[in-house]
């Protein structure tokens, strides 16, 4: 880690412990990704940490959002985790045509965690590092009105710059329709420019090629350009870690 890098985490873990918190168990690696979403501002950083550990142990008292809390969003197989692309991000594919609005706020807000928390965990070898990411493909293939859920892509765009910063690498949207396009300039409006920047809407062949590319063709579903099967999220087996945490 860079000189200038490793006296902003020092600064930062500091600053925590003046807000009356805790760095002990966090890796240099996992700081890091606040300080870059706090543009290496260590205050600000420390106070975004902090919130995010309160929300954390707030929301998700057990450590993970099982299964059975999340068992009706589940039961639509809208959420696909593929294996790690060649930089070693595991792959989430949203079906948007499997989703439609969900009646309870809360329980969609319980997916999200149990999703984003499954498959950042799904690129760990043995243990966390901390700075893991991964890659979003969000499909609007076939998508009707009642598809249209703008709250439920707000809530998760939230949740990944509020609690998971730094880990979206990139997400790529397939097939938009153009009465979708309205629907996204006003979800772009929640979003920060850095992650904006993380967003590519694949519309043409050459970006269709590109997006392949990236993620690489082992890796990718046959039915987005690659050779493997889709694989539903809840019919991953996670693999047994360490002890210890980041």
């Amino acid at each position: 880690m860079e000189e200038t890098h490793q006296i902003a985490v020092t600064q930062m873990r500091k600053s925590v412990e003046k807000l009356g918190s805790s760095t002990e168990n966090y890796s240099d690696a996992t700081i890091m990704r606040f300080l870059i979403a706090r543009s290496m501002d260590p205050e600000k950083a420390a106070k975004m940490f902090v919130q995010w550990q309160k929300w954390r142990s707030a929301f998700v008292p057990n450590g993970s959002i099982s299964d059975s809390e999340v068992q009706p969003e589940l039961e639509t197989r809208k959420i696909y985790l593929q294996s790690l692309t060649k930089e070693g991000h595991p792959i989430l594919i949203i079906k948007g045509s499997k989703h439609y609005p969900s009646k309870d706020h809360l329980q969609f807000k319980k997916f999200v965690v149990h999703l984003l928390d499954k498959t950042i965990a799904s690129s760990f070898k043995g243990r966390e590092i901390g700075n893991e990411k991964l890659i979003g493909i969000l499909d609007l293939q076939q998508i009707t009105y009642r598809n249209i859920d703008a709250r439920g892509l707000i809530t998760g765009f939230q949740f990944l710059q509020a609690y998971y910063p730094e880990r979206l690498a990139k997400l790529f949207i397939l097939h938009m329709p153009r009465f979708f396009v309205a629907v996204w300039k006003m979800v772009s409006r929640f979003l920060e420019k850095a992650t904006l920047e993380k967003i590519v809407i694949v519309s043409n062949e050459e970006e269709r090629i590109n997006f392949i590319k990236e993620i690489g063709e082992e890796a990718l579903p046959e039915e987005y350009g690659g050779q493997a099967k889709l694989v539903a999220l809840q019919d991953v087996v996670m693999p047994q870690l360490e002890q210890g945490g980041c």
